[in-house]
């Protein structure tokens, strides 16, 4: 395999590439809400991206590495073929990166798991034809295009809806607020933390045991005071149908008091969603890099030997941050302000919206894309709270390119590993 060591330093090459379009690209379905909204400024969010999302992709990445290592082609078709093996992934590397890096200068939002997915299936379909791609997986992102953003809009709507009716539409919003700002931290923490640990450890984690640490944010209340004896109640007709009518209605006014509360929640939720980002998305580019190192060093398709992945991982971590820091604005302003407006409750809700869903899916089994639920959530909040307000040119475009991912990707990476197998 000594020959093929030119395969080992272009990958090394390739992966930074493909973790500096990550961070440029991927980053934003973290922060870009939060920057949107205006309660961080693109420093602020770049800094605290960088802290998090570098923390993820060391402690959780490794999980997700084997996955998308192992699970969209049987690499036991490669048997006694190591070397196709080794370029193929090279041309996953370079097919992901390039069309990661176009995305970006379009400052178009796109999944990084299916850039992956789709490289794959080209170099696969070169080397092996329909042998050993699986296909039930391919179906499940199919139906991720569809899923993903209409689930995650409606569980985003209703949490909307219910921060509306219980804070938003009161007489006194602030007051509102503050009593139910430490339920709203209670569930939020319980969901991160799950969510966290349930994709990112080898270990079960069930959800009673993320309880105890957030259970301290509802504190008791005190100083309630008692009911008059007697109560003036105003004679006012209320019946179901208009409950429901008022429960759907958008709110008319946000008292800027009220919008504060939500600053430190909205934040609090970007750091999780950009610690499990890192977690998944930056072992995206390290996983065929690590492909590569153990075919290098073992000659065999097998070996569970992975090499030096903390390093690994840490090094795609460094060209995250890099492209976050050189080109990430582009893509947080789409997500942040291209859609919609946004504020910091609707973007609390987007967040927490966006977290849920993945849970939820995930637990289920269902397909989900992180990028595809923050699109979605975005859009179905821009459209309770603005109706007309909501860009949909830019989602058009943004909806073509998640189709064209895949097929693009593919083609790249086709092409690539058609031109390097006639050298071996």
């Amino acid at each position: 395999m000594t020959d093929l060591l030119w395969v080992v330093v272009v990958a090394f090459f390739i992966a930074l590439v493909l973790s500096f379009a990550i961070g440029a690209n991927d980053t934003a379905n973290s922060f870009g809400t939060s920057v949107g909204s205006k309660v961080l400024t693109l420093r602020q969010a770049y800094c605290l991206a960088t802290l998090v999302e570098t923390c993820g992709a060391i402690l959780l990445g490794y999980k997700v590495a084997n996955t998308i290592r192992t699970g969209v082609v049987d690499v036991s078709v490669y048997n006694q073929s190591e070397k196709e093996l080794m370029i193929g992934q090279l041309s996953t590397l370079s097919g992901c990166a390039g069309w990661l890096m176009m995305a970006t200068l379009f400052k178009l939002p796109v999944s990084t798991t299916h850039s992956i997915v789709g490289a794959t299936i080209g170099y696969s379909l070169v080397l092996r034809g329909l042998n050993g791609i699986r296909w039930s997986n391919i179906g499940y992102i199919v139906a991720s295009w569809f899923l993903s953003p209409v689930l995650s809009g409606c569980i985003t709507s209703f949490f909307y809806l219910l921060v509306n009716s219980l804070i938003l539409k009161q007489d006194d919003q602030f007051n509102a607020g503050l009593k139910i700002l430490p339920y709203l931290y209670f569930f939020t923490v319980s969901i991160n933390i799950f969510s966290i640990f349930y994709d990112g450890t080898e270990n079960s984690v069930h959800l009673e045991d993320c309880t105890i640490c957030p259970v301290a944010y509802v504190l008791p209340k005190e100083n309630e005071q008692p009911l008059e004896k007697e109560t003036e109640i105003e004679d006012e007709r209320v019946n179901c149908i208009t409950q429901i009518k008022n429960f759907f209605k958008p709110e008319t006014k946000e008292e800027s008091q009220c919008i504060k509360l939500f600053n430190f929640l909205q934040i609090f939720s970007a750091c999780f969603g950009g610690f499990a980002h890192g977690g998944n998305d930056v072992s995206n580019a390290i996983a065929p890099l690590i492909s590569i190192w153990m075919l290098y060093h073992t000659n065999s398709v097998y070996s569970d030997d992975e090499g030096p992945t903390i390093w690994l991982l840490l090094y795609g971590a460094a060209g995250m941050v890099i492209g976050l820091w050189v080109l990430g604005h582009r893509v947080i302003y789409t997500v942040g302000e291209g859609l919609t407006e946004l504020n910091a409750i609707s973007g609390f809700c987007v967040e927490l919206g966006s977290a849920f869903t993945v849970l939820f899916a995930s637990k289920l089994g269902l397909p989900i894309s992180t990028t595809h639920c923050k699109i979605g959530s975005v859009v179905f909040v821009g459209l309770l709270r603005w109706r007309k307000k909501v860009n949909f040119a830019t989602f058009r475009n943004i909806v073509l390119s998640w189709l064209i991912t895949l097929p693009a990707t593919g083609l790249f990476s086709a092409a690539l590993v058609a031109l390097l197998r006639k050298g071996l």
